[in-house]
């Protein structure tokens, strides 16, 4: 059973199937694997270049904060959609920065409790993570 340290090692163990002495499957927990620990490097890293790319884009006036927040917390409209309650065309249009400036700190709220941030924190990007 591979072993390989990876950052979730040390929160968690993953439970695997392998085979005993006899040839039979049982389980074993395992705080790695080498392999699988490179390719979720990998999704994270691209994770973060979408995300930096979305806050980019908001910089330059391209999109709302909403973009930023979404690649941010992962999530696509659909998921925006069932956490906010708006649907999935009132998101599209409030990815426009013209139409997000002019939304009520009471419609914005909606959307700060879907990412789990302050209104303020939603109009400016920011992020507080422990």
């Amino acid at each position: 059973m591979p072993q390989d340290i990876s950052a979730l090692g040390k929160i968690t163990k993953e439970v695997c199937y392998a085979t005993d002495s006899s040839g039979k499957y049982v389980t074993e927990l395992s705080s790695g694997w080498d392999v699988k620990i490179n390719a979720l490097d990998v999704a994270w890293e691209d994770i973060a270049k979408r995300t930096e790319i979305a806050k980019q884009k908001v910089i330059n006036k391209e999109a709302s904060p909403l973009l930023f927040f979404m690649e941010y917390r992962l999530m696509d409209i659909s998921i925006l959609s069932d956490y906010s309650g708006y649907w999935k065309w009132q998101i599209k249009r409030h990815m426009k920065p013209e139409v997000f400036n002019r939304l009520s700190d009471k419609r914005l709220q909606k959307y700060a409790d879907a990412f789990n941030v302050q209104v303020e924190d939603l109009k400016t990007m920011t992020v507080h993570e422990a």
